[in-house]
């Protein structure tokens, strides 16, 4: 009971004290104009710097709504952005496509490289078109430069490929159009280079013939250029080899062509 005696008391205490302040207030105000003034400057004052803190809290709030009204406007460009960019790409492929001059038996799919490995024996290439574009295993990699790989295996979005920089990859290629029919395959000399192997022990093949695909596969289109001969030279004096400069540049390639032979199970079949 004391304890709460004395708590009202001092709460007592403290509303006199503040109706005497107001009081006090009030009277300097009604009793001197240079009091009044000074008053009305530091309301004034006190109410200025509460407008203020709450402008600076509405604008703080409004300038949020804004940066994700603008976040949501710049992710819309950005979409339409890449779209455009996909576009290009498609027209430029197209164009490729168009003045390559290909085989009507094969369709063609234009392709983007997205990924590529060039530092192993067994490199590949992964490429933005799959399933759902057409693109079906064991259809040839190209551009109208020469022979790129064969897709091994196909995502709905994307497909899978190994490279002609890989040892388990061979080619049936030509020298010249009318020249020796030869396997071509890549021996780990570097990006640039492969080799046409089974060539007689008879036959020297000299520099500057072009080598093409042959056209004897279910898989490459024929008449591809593929490189350009450096020479022949024996392995172990036993194994007559021809050298092959490739006219792909694989540390720059780009932009591909996808080549399906619609036929090829039925050629296949039949060769069985």
């Amino acid at each position: 009971m004391a304890r709460a005696g004395k708590f009202y008391l001092g709460l007592t205490t403290a509303v006199i004290f503040i109706l005497l302040e107001i009081a006090a207030i009030s009277l300097l105000d009604r009793s001197s104009t240079l009091q009044n003034i000074w008053i009305n400057r530091i309301s004034h004052n006190v109410m200025a710097f509460n407008w203020g803190s709450m402008t600076k809290v509405r604008n703080y709030f409004g300038l949020k709504e804004q940066n994700e009204i603008l976040a949501g406007k710049n992710f819309e460009l950005f979409k339409e952005l890449q779209h455009y960019k996909e576009l290009e790409k498609a027209v430029q492929a197209m164009a490729k496509l168009d003045s390559a001059k290909l085989p009507s038996r094969f369709n063609y799919i234009p392709a983007e490289v997205t990924a590529m490995g060039t530092n192993s024996r067994h490199n590949y290439i992964i490429l933005d078109k799959g399933s759902e574009h057409g693109v079906k295993p064991q259809s040839a990699i190209i551009t109208p430069n020469g022979v790129v790989g064969m897709i091994y295996a196909v995502d709905k979005r994307y497909s899978y490929g190994l490279s002609l920089l890989n040892d388990k990859v061979s080619v049936s290629a030509r020298i010249g159009r009318e020249g020796l029919v030869a396997p071509l395959s890549w021996d780990g000399r570097g990006s640039d280079h492969a080799i046409l192997k089974d060539i007689p022990l008879h036959l020297t093949v000299g520099q500057g013939d072009t080598v093409r695909t042959s056209g004897i596969s279910a898989v490459y289109p024929p008449d591809i250029p593929i490189g350009v001969t450096t020479g022949s030279r024996l392995i172990d004096g036993a194994v007559n080899v021809v050298d092959v400069k490739l006219f792909v540049d694989f540390a720059s390639l780009r932009y591909v062509i996808i080549a399906e032979n619609p036929d090829r199970q039925i050629i296949e079949q039949m060769e069985e």
